[in-house]
Protein backbone atom coordinates (compact mmCIF):
# COMPACT_ATOMS: atom_id res chain seq x y z
CA UNK A 1 0.00 0.00 0.00
CA UNK A 2 1.07 3.33 -0.82
CA UNK A 3 3.23 5.16 2.10
CA UNK A 4 1.61 8.74 1.17
CA UNK A 5 -2.13 7.21 1.47
CA UNK A 6 -1.30 5.45 4.74
CA UNK A 7 0.31 8.90 5.91
CA UNK A 8 -2.51 10.87 5.25
CA UNK A 9 -4.93 8.80 7.28
CA UNK A 10 -5.18 9.71 10.44
CA UNK A 11 -7.91 6.64 11.87
CA UNK A 12 -9.33 4.16 9.63
CA UNK A 13 -12.62 2.88 10.92
CA UNK A 14 -14.74 0.49 9.45
CA UNK A 15 -18.33 -1.06 10.75
CA UNK A 16 -20.18 -3.42 10.06
CA UNK A 17 -23.21 -5.59 12.18
CA UNK A 18 -20.47 -8.66 12.04
CA UNK A 19 -17.94 -7.11 13.46
CA UNK A 20 -17.15 -10.09 16.48
CA UNK A 21 -20.11 -11.46 14.87
CA UNK A 22 -20.19 -14.56 12.63
CA UNK A 23 -23.63 -14.59 10.42
CA UNK A 24 -22.24 -14.66 6.73
CA UNK A 25 -19.67 -13.86 4.62
CA UNK A 26 -18.83 -10.16 5.52
CA UNK A 27 -17.26 -11.62 8.74
CA UNK A 28 -15.12 -13.78 6.58
CA UNK A 29 -14.31 -10.73 4.37
CA UNK A 30 -13.34 -8.76 8.14
CA UNK A 31 -11.53 -10.82 9.75
CA UNK A 32 -9.33 -11.59 7.59
CA UNK A 33 -8.31 -9.12 5.87
CA UNK A 34 -7.70 -7.35 9.75
CA UNK A 35 -4.01 -8.79 9.63
CA UNK A 36 -2.79 -7.06 6.52
CA UNK A 37 -4.70 -3.82 7.45
CA UNK A 38 -3.22 -3.93 11.14
CA UNK A 39 0.54 -4.04 9.54
CA UNK A 40 -0.47 -0.49 7.75
CA UNK A 41 -2.21 1.00 10.04
CA UNK A 42 -1.06 0.07 13.15
CA UNK A 43 -3.55 0.97 16.06
CA UNK A 44 -4.94 3.54 13.92
CA UNK A 45 -7.78 0.99 12.74
CA UNK A 46 -11.16 0.61 14.91
CA UNK A 47 -13.57 -1.95 14.01
CA UNK A 48 -16.89 -1.00 15.08
CA UNK A 49 -19.44 -3.49 15.84
CA UNK A 50 -23.09 -4.13 17.40
CA UNK A 51 -22.80 -5.08 21.12
CA UNK A 52 -25.39 -7.80 21.16
CA UNK A 53 -24.19 -10.22 23.56
CA UNK A 54 -24.84 -10.97 27.41
CA UNK A 55 -22.83 -12.09 30.22
CA UNK A 56 -24.80 -15.54 29.85
CA UNK A 57 -23.60 -15.30 25.97
CA UNK A 58 -20.72 -13.50 25.96
CA UNK A 59 -18.61 -12.59 22.08
CA UNK A 60 -16.63 -15.29 21.29
CA UNK A 61 -14.67 -12.73 19.33
CA UNK A 62 -14.20 -9.79 21.72
CA UNK A 63 -11.61 -9.50 24.38
CA UNK A 64 -12.64 -6.55 26.48
CA UNK A 65 -9.82 -4.26 27.16
CA UNK A 66 -11.12 -1.30 29.44
CA UNK A 67 -7.60 0.67 28.98
CA UNK A 68 -7.19 0.77 25.26
CA UNK A 69 -7.98 3.95 22.90
CA UNK A 70 -7.16 5.85 25.88
CA UNK A 71 -10.02 4.26 28.13
CA UNK A 72 -12.50 5.21 25.37
CA UNK A 73 -14.90 2.86 27.31
CA UNK A 74 -15.62 5.51 30.27
CA UNK A 75 -16.45 8.37 27.25
CA UNK A 76 -20.12 9.88 28.01
CA UNK A 77 -22.05 10.24 24.65
CA UNK A 78 -24.87 11.25 23.18
CA UNK A 79 -28.15 9.58 24.01
CA UNK A 80 -26.86 7.54 26.38
CA UNK A 81 -25.04 5.42 24.02
CA UNK A 82 -23.05 2.27 26.27
CA UNK A 83 -19.36 0.83 24.44
CA UNK A 84 -17.05 -1.58 25.43
CA UNK A 85 -13.91 -1.50 23.63
CA UNK A 86 -11.53 -4.35 23.39
CA UNK A 87 -9.30 -6.39 20.55
CA UNK A 88 -10.73 -9.02 17.92
CA UNK A 89 -9.41 -12.47 18.61
CA UNK A 90 -8.64 -12.51 15.02
CA UNK A 91 -4.80 -12.52 12.97
CA UNK A 92 -3.41 -8.65 13.94
CA UNK A 93 -5.62 -8.63 16.98
CA UNK A 94 -7.30 -4.73 15.76
CA UNK A 95 -8.91 -2.78 18.31
CA UNK A 96 -12.60 -3.30 18.36
CA UNK A 97 -15.39 -1.01 19.89
CA UNK A 98 -18.56 -2.63 20.28
CA UNK A 99 -21.66 -0.20 20.74
CA UNK A 100 -24.87 -1.26 22.48
CA UNK A 101 -27.49 1.02 20.80
CA UNK A 102 -30.76 0.50 21.91
CA UNK A 103 -30.60 3.75 23.44
CA UNK A 104 -31.55 4.80 19.90
CA UNK A 105 -33.86 2.95 18.93
CA UNK A 106 -37.00 5.33 21.18
CA UNK A 107 -35.31 8.31 18.69
CA UNK A 108 -35.38 6.80 15.44
CA UNK A 109 -38.58 8.77 13.99
CA UNK A 110 -36.26 11.87 14.57
CA UNK A 111 -33.49 10.15 12.46
CA UNK A 112 -35.15 9.22 10.03
CA UNK A 113 -37.29 12.47 9.38
CA UNK A 114 -33.83 13.66 9.12
CA UNK A 115 -32.86 11.07 6.79
CA UNK A 116 -36.00 12.12 4.66
CA UNK A 117 -35.05 16.05 4.74
CA UNK A 118 -31.23 15.37 4.14
CA UNK A 119 -30.85 12.68 1.44
CA UNK A 120 -34.37 11.34 0.85
CA UNK A 121 -33.94 8.35 2.40
CA UNK A 122 -37.43 6.83 2.67
CA UNK A 123 -37.99 5.25 6.27
CA UNK A 124 -41.96 4.67 5.83
CA UNK A 125 -41.97 1.28 4.64
CA UNK A 126 -39.69 -0.18 6.96
CA UNK A 127 -39.94 -3.20 8.82
CA UNK A 128 -37.88 -6.55 9.90
CA UNK A 129 -34.25 -5.76 10.58
CA UNK A 130 -34.32 -2.35 9.29
CA UNK A 131 -34.90 -0.08 12.56
CA UNK A 132 -31.77 -2.49 14.45
CA UNK A 133 -29.82 -2.16 11.95
CA UNK A 134 -30.59 1.98 11.98
CA UNK A 135 -30.22 2.25 15.15
CA UNK A 136 -26.93 0.58 15.45
CA UNK A 137 -25.45 2.45 12.31
CA UNK A 138 -26.20 5.69 13.97
CA UNK A 139 -24.84 5.12 17.13
CA UNK A 140 -21.87 4.13 15.57
CA UNK A 141 -21.46 7.52 13.65
CA UNK A 142 -21.92 9.34 17.05
CA UNK A 143 -19.42 6.85 18.39
CA UNK A 144 -17.10 7.71 15.53
CA UNK A 145 -17.17 11.22 16.04
CA UNK A 146 -16.56 10.65 20.12
CA UNK A 147 -13.69 8.53 19.21
CA UNK A 148 -12.10 10.98 17.06
CA UNK A 149 -12.35 14.10 19.38
CA UNK A 150 -11.02 11.57 22.17
CA UNK A 151 -8.15 10.71 20.02
CA UNK A 152 -7.20 14.24 19.10
CA UNK A 153 -7.62 13.04 15.21
CA UNK A 154 -7.98 15.79 12.88
CA UNK A 155 -11.37 15.20 11.16
CA UNK A 156 -9.86 15.80 7.65
CA UNK A 157 -7.56 12.61 7.97
CA UNK A 158 -10.48 10.09 8.98
CA UNK A 159 -11.54 7.18 6.83
CA UNK A 160 -15.24 5.74 8.30
CA UNK A 161 -15.71 2.75 6.19
CA UNK A 162 -19.54 1.20 6.07
CA UNK A 163 -20.05 -2.17 5.01
CA UNK A 164 -23.41 -2.94 3.33
CA UNK A 165 -27.28 -1.38 3.89
CA UNK A 166 -27.44 -1.95 7.07
CA UNK A 167 -24.68 0.37 8.02
CA UNK A 168 -25.61 2.87 5.41
CA UNK A 169 -27.38 5.51 7.74
CA UNK A 170 -24.61 5.46 9.77
CA UNK A 171 -22.16 6.92 6.37
CA UNK A 172 -25.09 9.41 6.13
CA UNK A 173 -25.11 10.42 9.65
CA UNK A 174 -21.39 10.97 9.53
CA UNK A 175 -21.42 13.11 6.96
CA UNK A 176 -23.93 15.15 8.52
CA UNK A 177 -21.73 15.47 11.47
CA UNK A 178 -17.94 14.89 10.05
CA UNK A 179 -18.79 16.75 7.22
CA UNK A 180 -14.71 16.36 6.36
CA UNK A 181 -14.42 12.89 7.33
CA UNK A 182 -13.99 10.72 3.99
CA UNK A 183 -16.78 7.97 3.92
CA UNK A 184 -16.92 5.06 1.87
CA UNK A 185 -19.80 2.58 1.29
CA UNK A 186 -19.22 -0.93 0.01
CA UNK A 187 -21.92 -3.27 -0.82
CA UNK A 188 -21.34 -7.05 -0.64
CA UNK A 189 -24.42 -7.54 -2.28
CA UNK A 190 -27.42 -5.22 -3.56
CA UNK A 191 -30.71 -5.46 -1.40
CA UNK A 192 -32.94 -5.66 -4.32
CA UNK A 193 -30.41 -7.49 -6.65
CA UNK A 194 -30.58 -10.66 -3.78
CA UNK A 195 -34.44 -9.73 -3.57
CA UNK A 196 -35.31 -10.69 -7.12
CA UNK A 197 -33.60 -13.73 -6.95
CA UNK A 198 -35.09 -14.78 -3.99
CA UNK A 199 -38.60 -14.67 -5.12
CA UNK A 200 -37.81 -16.80 -8.24
CA UNK A 201 -37.45 -13.95 -10.61
CA UNK A 202 -34.54 -14.09 -13.62
CA UNK A 203 -32.29 -11.74 -12.86
CA UNK A 204 -29.96 -12.44 -15.75
CA UNK A 205 -32.33 -13.06 -18.51
CA UNK A 206 -34.00 -9.31 -17.82
CA UNK A 207 -30.92 -7.75 -16.28
CA UNK A 208 -31.00 -4.57 -18.54
CA UNK A 209 -34.87 -4.14 -18.30
CA UNK A 210 -34.59 -3.77 -14.59
CA UNK A 211 -34.97 -0.56 -12.76
CA UNK A 212 -34.44 -0.80 -9.05
CA UNK A 213 -37.08 1.91 -7.74
CA UNK A 214 -39.64 -0.35 -9.49
CA UNK A 215 -38.48 -3.33 -8.00
CA UNK A 216 -37.80 -2.51 -4.89
CA UNK A 217 -41.79 -1.16 -4.60
CA UNK A 218 -42.91 -4.46 -6.39
CA UNK A 219 -40.99 -6.59 -3.42
CA UNK A 220 -41.55 -4.41 -0.74
CA UNK A 221 -37.95 -3.08 -0.64
CA UNK A 222 -38.59 0.23 -0.54
CA UNK A 223 -36.84 1.56 2.73
CA UNK A 224 -33.74 -0.72 2.56
CA UNK A 225 -33.43 -0.15 -0.83
CA UNK A 226 -33.73 3.95 -0.62
CA UNK A 227 -31.16 3.71 2.31
CA UNK A 228 -28.51 1.59 -0.14
CA UNK A 229 -29.12 4.09 -2.79
CA UNK A 230 -28.45 7.03 -0.68
CA UNK A 231 -25.06 5.56 0.86
CA UNK A 232 -24.36 4.72 -2.32
CA UNK A 233 -24.43 7.89 -3.97
CA UNK A 234 -23.44 10.17 -1.15
CA UNK A 235 -20.38 7.67 0.10
CA UNK A 236 -17.02 9.28 -1.04
CA UNK A 237 -16.08 6.19 -2.57
CA UNK A 238 -18.40 3.70 -3.29
CA UNK A 239 -16.99 0.28 -3.80
CA UNK A 240 -18.62 -3.58 -4.41
CA UNK A 241 -16.72 -7.20 -4.51
CA UNK A 242 -16.74 -8.15 -7.96
CA UNK A 243 -16.98 -6.93 -11.76
CA UNK A 244 -20.49 -9.22 -11.05
CA UNK A 245 -21.69 -6.68 -8.38
CA UNK A 246 -20.31 -3.65 -10.00
CA UNK A 247 -22.56 -4.40 -12.92
CA UNK A 248 -25.29 -4.88 -10.38
CA UNK A 249 -25.29 -1.79 -8.70
CA UNK A 250 -25.01 -0.03 -11.73
CA UNK A 251 -28.49 -1.61 -13.15
CA UNK A 252 -30.25 -1.12 -9.89
CA UNK A 253 -28.24 1.61 -7.67
CA UNK A 254 -28.18 3.46 -10.94
CA UNK A 255 -24.28 4.09 -9.92
CA UNK A 256 -21.18 1.93 -10.76
CA UNK A 257 -18.51 1.66 -7.90
CA UNK A 258 -15.05 3.94 -7.91
CA UNK A 259 -13.32 0.87 -6.82
CA UNK A 260 -13.85 -3.06 -6.92
CA UNK A 261 -12.06 -4.52 -4.30
CA UNK A 262 -12.01 -8.41 -4.27
CA UNK A 263 -12.56 -10.55 -0.88
CA UNK A 264 -8.87 -12.02 0.15
CA UNK A 265 -7.78 -15.11 2.12
CA UNK A 266 -5.56 -14.88 5.20
CA UNK A 267 -3.42 -17.93 4.62
CA UNK A 268 -2.66 -17.71 8.93
CA UNK A 269 -6.12 -19.83 9.05
CA UNK A 270 -4.36 -22.82 6.49
CA UNK A 271 -2.99 -25.47 9.08
CA UNK A 272 0.91 -26.96 8.29
CA UNK A 273 0.96 -29.92 5.73
CA UNK A 274 1.56 -32.83 9.05
CA UNK A 275 -1.76 -31.14 10.86
CA UNK A 276 -3.60 -31.21 7.28
CA UNK A 277 -3.12 -34.62 7.15
CA UNK A 278 -4.66 -35.54 10.34
CA UNK A 279 -7.33 -33.28 9.99
CA UNK A 280 -8.42 -35.24 6.93
CA UNK A 281 -8.22 -38.68 8.15
CA UNK A 282 -9.81 -37.50 11.15
CA UNK A 283 -12.73 -35.61 9.53
CA UNK A 284 -13.25 -38.37 7.06
CA UNK A 285 -13.43 -40.91 10.17
CA UNK A 286 -16.54 -38.67 11.57
CA UNK A 287 -18.13 -37.74 8.31
CA UNK A 288 -18.12 -41.61 7.21
CA UNK A 289 -19.31 -42.71 10.63
CA UNK A 290 -21.89 -40.15 10.99
CA UNK A 291 -23.55 -41.55 7.47
CA UNK A 292 -22.97 -44.65 8.07
CA UNK A 293 -24.96 -44.18 11.15
CA UNK A 294 -27.46 -42.50 9.41
CA UNK A 295 -28.15 -44.60 6.27
CA UNK A 296 -28.02 -47.96 8.25
CA UNK A 297 -24.86 -49.72 6.56
CA UNK A 298 -20.90 -49.20 7.22
CA UNK A 299 -19.55 -47.31 3.88
CA UNK A 300 -15.95 -48.14 2.94
CA UNK A 301 -12.85 -45.77 3.40
CA UNK A 302 -12.71 -45.15 -0.32
CA UNK A 303 -16.41 -43.52 -0.33
CA UNK A 304 -15.85 -40.13 -2.11
CA UNK A 305 -17.29 -37.09 0.01
CA UNK A 306 -18.61 -34.01 -1.53
CA UNK A 307 -19.91 -30.91 0.14
CA UNK A 308 -21.91 -27.73 -0.52
CA UNK A 309 -22.02 -25.26 2.36
CA UNK A 310 -23.09 -21.47 2.71
CA UNK A 311 -25.82 -19.23 3.38
CA UNK A 312 -29.56 -20.60 3.38
CA UNK A 313 -30.84 -19.45 0.20
CA UNK A 314 -32.25 -22.37 -1.57
CA UNK A 315 -32.65 -21.40 -5.39
CA UNK A 316 -29.69 -18.13 -4.91
CA UNK A 317 -26.70 -20.19 -3.43
CA UNK A 318 -27.88 -23.02 -6.05
CA UNK A 319 -28.77 -25.65 -3.23
CA UNK A 320 -31.82 -27.11 -5.48
CA UNK A 321 -29.24 -27.86 -8.01
CA UNK A 322 -26.58 -29.16 -5.89
CA UNK A 323 -29.18 -31.92 -4.51
CA UNK A 324 -29.71 -32.83 -8.41
CA UNK A 325 -26.28 -32.99 -9.52
CA UNK A 326 -25.65 -35.12 -6.77
CA UNK A 327 -28.48 -37.41 -8.36
CA UNK A 328 -26.98 -37.29 -11.83
CA UNK A 329 -23.63 -38.00 -10.12
CA UNK A 330 -25.05 -41.09 -8.72
CA UNK A 331 -26.10 -42.69 -11.80
CA UNK A 332 -22.65 -42.05 -13.53
CA UNK A 333 -21.57 -44.42 -10.10
CA UNK A 334 -23.64 -47.10 -11.58
CA UNK A 335 -22.09 -49.81 -12.41
CA UNK A 336 -19.09 -49.28 -10.43
CA UNK A 337 -17.61 -49.73 -7.04
CA UNK A 338 -17.33 -46.66 -5.87
CA UNK A 339 -19.98 -44.93 -3.54
CA UNK A 340 -20.45 -41.06 -2.24
CA UNK A 341 -21.39 -39.18 0.28
CA UNK A 342 -22.76 -35.43 -0.60
CA UNK A 343 -23.32 -32.89 2.42
CA UNK A 344 -24.97 -30.37 2.94
CA UNK A 345 -22.97 -27.72 5.23
CA UNK A 346 -26.30 -25.38 5.83
CA UNK A 347 -27.24 -24.08 8.97
CA UNK A 348 -30.90 -23.94 8.86
CA UNK A 349 -33.54 -23.69 12.22
CA UNK A 350 -32.06 -26.38 13.83
CA UNK A 351 -33.60 -27.43 16.86
CA UNK A 352 -31.77 -30.13 18.81
CA UNK A 353 -29.10 -32.30 17.42
CA UNK A 354 -30.51 -36.06 16.56
CA UNK A 355 -31.06 -38.18 19.58
CA UNK A 356 -29.42 -41.28 18.05
CA UNK A 357 -26.18 -39.63 16.89
CA UNK A 358 -25.55 -37.50 20.52
CA UNK A 359 -21.65 -38.25 21.15
CA UNK A 360 -21.40 -39.91 24.39
CA UNK A 361 -18.98 -37.89 26.42
CA UNK A 362 -16.96 -41.35 27.18
CA UNK A 363 -17.15 -42.96 23.76
CA UNK A 364 -16.11 -40.75 21.08
CA UNK A 365 -17.73 -43.52 18.46
CA UNK A 366 -21.60 -42.41 17.59
CA UNK A 367 -24.32 -45.08 18.77
CA UNK A 368 -26.66 -46.41 16.02
CA UNK A 369 -29.35 -44.82 14.55
CA UNK A 370 -32.35 -45.31 12.68
CA UNK A 371 -32.02 -44.45 8.83
CA UNK A 372 -32.32 -40.99 8.48
CA UNK A 373 -30.49 -37.86 6.18
CA UNK A 374 -30.67 -35.27 9.39
CA UNK A 375 -28.18 -34.78 11.77
CA UNK A 376 -30.02 -32.14 13.74
CA UNK A 377 -33.82 -32.06 14.05
CA UNK A 378 -35.53 -29.02 12.72
CA UNK A 379 -38.49 -27.19 13.93
CA UNK A 380 -39.90 -27.29 10.44
CA UNK A 381 -39.14 -30.75 8.71
CA UNK A 382 -42.51 -30.55 6.82
CA UNK A 383 -40.91 -26.69 5.44
CA UNK A 384 -37.61 -26.94 4.96
CA UNK A 385 -36.78 -26.20 1.42
CA UNK A 386 -33.57 -28.52 1.54
CA UNK A 387 -35.05 -31.33 3.72
CA UNK A 388 -38.34 -31.60 1.23
CA UNK A 389 -36.29 -31.78 -1.66
CA UNK A 390 -33.80 -34.68 -0.34
CA UNK A 391 -37.06 -36.30 1.47
CA UNK A 392 -38.46 -36.29 -2.64
CA UNK A 393 -35.30 -37.86 -3.82
CA UNK A 394 -35.49 -40.53 -1.17
CA UNK A 395 -38.98 -41.70 -2.14
CA UNK A 396 -38.07 -41.77 -5.31
CA UNK A 397 -35.38 -43.92 -4.93
CA UNK A 398 -32.72 -41.94 -6.49
CA UNK A 399 -30.21 -41.95 -4.16
CA UNK A 400 -28.27 -45.70 -4.54
CA UNK A 401 -25.15 -44.78 -5.37
CA UNK A 402 -24.70 -41.11 -3.13
CA UNK A 403 -26.48 -40.56 0.22
CA UNK A 404 -27.28 -36.89 0.93
CA UNK A 405 -26.82 -36.09 4.80
CA UNK A 406 -28.13 -32.80 5.57
CA UNK A 407 -26.06 -31.28 8.47
CA UNK A 408 -28.32 -27.96 9.51
CA UNK A 409 -25.99 -25.90 11.66
CA UNK A 410 -23.11 -23.59 12.20
CA UNK A 411 -19.79 -25.81 12.19
CA UNK A 412 -17.89 -24.43 15.38
CA UNK A 413 -16.66 -27.64 17.00
CA UNK A 414 -19.83 -27.05 19.75
CA UNK A 415 -22.73 -29.01 17.36
CA UNK A 416 -23.51 -31.80 19.43
CA UNK A 417 -22.70 -34.39 16.50
CA UNK A 418 -19.86 -33.33 14.12
CA UNK A 419 -18.21 -31.25 16.99
CA UNK A 420 -15.73 -30.97 14.33
CA UNK A 421 -14.94 -26.66 13.10
CA UNK A 422 -15.60 -25.73 9.60
CA UNK A 423 -12.59 -24.58 8.60
CA UNK A 424 -11.00 -28.62 9.98
CA UNK A 425 -13.48 -30.61 8.05
CA UNK A 426 -12.47 -28.95 4.72
CA UNK A 427 -9.32 -31.29 4.10
CA UNK A 428 -11.85 -34.65 4.76
CA UNK A 429 -13.69 -33.78 1.39
CA UNK A 430 -12.69 -34.81 -1.91
CA UNK A 431 -14.67 -31.70 -3.79
CA UNK A 432 -16.59 -29.17 -3.46
CA UNK A 433 -19.40 -27.68 -5.34
CA UNK A 434 -20.84 -24.10 -5.04
CA UNK A 435 -23.38 -23.64 -8.35
CA UNK A 436 -24.61 -20.18 -7.04
CA UNK A 437 -27.20 -18.18 -9.09
CA UNK A 438 -26.58 -15.20 -7.49
CA UNK A 439 -23.07 -14.89 -5.41
CA UNK A 440 -21.61 -11.27 -5.31
CA UNK A 441 -18.21 -12.87 -4.17
CA UNK A 442 -18.31 -16.47 -2.91
CA UNK A 443 -15.69 -17.14 0.03
CA UNK A 444 -17.23 -20.69 0.31
CA UNK A 445 -15.39 -21.90 -3.28
CA UNK A 446 -12.06 -19.78 -1.96
CA UNK A 447 -12.26 -21.51 1.05
CA UNK A 448 -12.46 -24.78 -0.21
CA UNK A 449 -9.49 -24.18 -2.93
CA UNK A 450 -7.48 -22.63 -0.26
CA UNK A 451 -7.55 -26.05 1.97
CA UNK A 452 -6.84 -27.53 -1.62
CA UNK A 453 -10.63 -29.29 -2.25
CA UNK A 454 -10.86 -29.62 -6.04
CA UNK A 455 -13.71 -26.79 -6.18
CA UNK A 456 -16.61 -26.23 -8.65
CA UNK A 457 -18.37 -22.71 -8.78
CA UNK A 458 -20.46 -20.48 -11.00
CA UNK A 459 -19.49 -17.60 -13.71
CA UNK A 460 -22.43 -15.79 -11.49
CA UNK A 461 -19.94 -16.00 -9.08
CA UNK A 462 -17.43 -13.14 -8.23
CA UNK A 463 -15.42 -15.91 -7.49
CA UNK A 464 -15.80 -17.49 -10.67
CA UNK A 465 -15.60 -14.27 -12.94
CA UNK A 466 -12.01 -13.61 -10.82
CA UNK A 467 -10.48 -17.29 -12.26
CA UNK A 468 -11.93 -16.84 -15.41
CA UNK A 469 -10.52 -13.79 -15.69
CA UNK A 470 -7.35 -13.93 -13.77
CA UNK A 471 -6.77 -18.02 -13.79
CA UNK A 472 -6.33 -21.09 -15.85
CA UNK A 473 -9.82 -22.56 -15.64
CA UNK A 474 -10.35 -25.99 -15.18
CA UNK A 475 -9.83 -28.55 -12.52
CA UNK A 476 -6.24 -30.05 -13.98
CA UNK A 477 -5.27 -26.23 -14.41
CA UNK A 478 -6.32 -24.48 -11.56
CA UNK A 479 -8.31 -26.90 -9.09
CA UNK A 480 -11.13 -24.88 -10.07
CA UNK A 481 -13.95 -25.45 -12.36
CA UNK A 482 -16.53 -22.69 -13.60
CA UNK A 483 -19.69 -23.96 -14.61
CA UNK A 484 -21.33 -21.72 -16.80
CA UNK A 485 -24.98 -20.81 -15.58
CA UNK A 486 -27.84 -18.73 -17.25
CA UNK A 487 -31.62 -18.69 -16.99
CA UNK A 488 -31.87 -21.08 -19.26
CA UNK A 489 -29.24 -24.33 -18.78
CA UNK A 490 -30.19 -25.23 -15.67
CA UNK A 491 -30.19 -29.01 -17.33
CA UNK A 492 -27.01 -28.43 -18.34
CA UNK A 493 -25.22 -27.23 -15.34
CA UNK A 494 -26.65 -30.39 -13.73
CA UNK A 495 -24.69 -32.45 -15.97
CA UNK A 496 -21.94 -30.41 -16.45
CA UNK A 497 -21.25 -30.84 -12.23
CA UNK A 498 -21.87 -34.49 -12.18
CA UNK A 499 -19.84 -34.85 -15.22
CA UNK A 500 -17.12 -33.47 -13.39
CA UNK A 501 -17.62 -34.90 -10.44
CA UNK A 502 -17.04 -38.40 -12.05
CA UNK A 503 -14.00 -37.49 -13.89
CA UNK A 504 -12.33 -36.67 -9.79
CA UNK A 505 -13.61 -39.59 -8.92
CA UNK A 506 -12.24 -41.87 -11.29
CA UNK A 507 -9.00 -40.09 -11.00
CA UNK A 508 -5.84 -41.95 -9.97
CA UNK A 509 -4.61 -40.46 -6.35
CA UNK A 510 -1.18 -39.08 -8.11
CA UNK A 511 -4.11 -37.19 -10.34
CA UNK A 512 -6.23 -36.07 -7.52
CA UNK A 513 -2.94 -35.09 -5.41
CA UNK A 514 -1.85 -32.70 -8.71
CA UNK A 515 -6.12 -31.03 -8.55
CA UNK A 516 -5.61 -30.34 -4.88
CA UNK A 517 -2.01 -28.63 -5.29
CA UNK A 518 -3.27 -26.55 -8.37
CA UNK A 519 -6.43 -25.42 -5.68
CA UNK A 520 -4.38 -24.28 -3.42
CA UNK A 521 -1.69 -22.51 -5.22
CA UNK A 522 -4.68 -20.74 -7.13
CA UNK A 523 -5.96 -19.48 -3.80
CA UNK A 524 -2.66 -18.16 -3.02
CA UNK A 525 -3.49 -15.25 -5.72
CA UNK A 526 -6.49 -14.44 -3.46
CA UNK A 527 -3.98 -13.51 -0.56
CA UNK A 528 -5.02 -10.21 0.94
CA UNK A 529 -1.46 -9.02 0.34
CA UNK A 530 -2.13 -8.88 -3.05
CA UNK A 531 -5.92 -7.82 -3.12
CA UNK A 532 -5.47 -4.61 -0.67
CA UNK A 533 -4.16 -2.53 -3.13
CA UNK A 534 -7.50 -1.98 -4.41
CA UNK A 535 -8.21 -0.61 -0.86
CA UNK A 536 -5.45 1.49 -1.03
CA UNK A 537 -7.33 3.30 -4.43
CA UNK A 538 -10.46 3.24 -2.51
CA UNK A 539 -8.74 5.29 0.68
CA UNK A 540 -7.13 7.34 -1.64
CA UNK A 541 -10.63 7.97 -4.05
CA UNK A 542 -12.03 8.70 -0.72
CA UNK A 543 -9.79 11.38 0.58
CA UNK A 544 -9.26 12.98 -2.76
CA UNK A 545 -12.98 13.28 -2.72
CA UNK A 546 -13.56 14.74 0.79
CA UNK A 547 -11.03 17.25 0.29
CA UNK A 548 -13.16 18.50 -3.16
CA UNK A 549 -16.40 18.77 -0.96
CA UNK A 550 -14.66 21.03 0.97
Amino acid sequence: MDVKTVDQISLLFETSWEVCQKIGGIYTVLSTKARVLKEQFGNRLIFIGPDVWTKENPSPYFIEKKTILRRAAALKLPYDIKIRAGRWDIPGSPFVVLVDYRSILPHLPEFYGKMWEEYGVDSLHAYGDYDESCAFSIASAIVIKALSEHLNASERGIVAHFDEWTTGMGLLMTKSIMPRAATIFTTHATSIGRSICGNGKQLYKYFEGYNGDQMAAELNMESKHSLEKAAAWQADCFTTVSEVTARECEQLLDRRPDVVTPNGFEPDFLPTARKYNTLRAEGRARLLDIASRLTGRQLPASTFIVATSGRNEYRNKGLDLYLDAMTAFGSKLSGTDREAVALVLVPAWMREPSGALLVDKEDTTLPLGAPDYLTHRLHNEDSDAVACRIRTLQSEGRQRKVKLIYIPCYLDAADGIVNIAYYNLLPALDAAVFPSYYEPWGYTPLESAAFGVPTLTTDKAGFGQWIISDCEEGLDASGVHVVERNDDNYDACVSDIADSLSALAAMSPAEIEKVRQAAALTARKADWKYFVEEYAKAFDTALQNADKRH
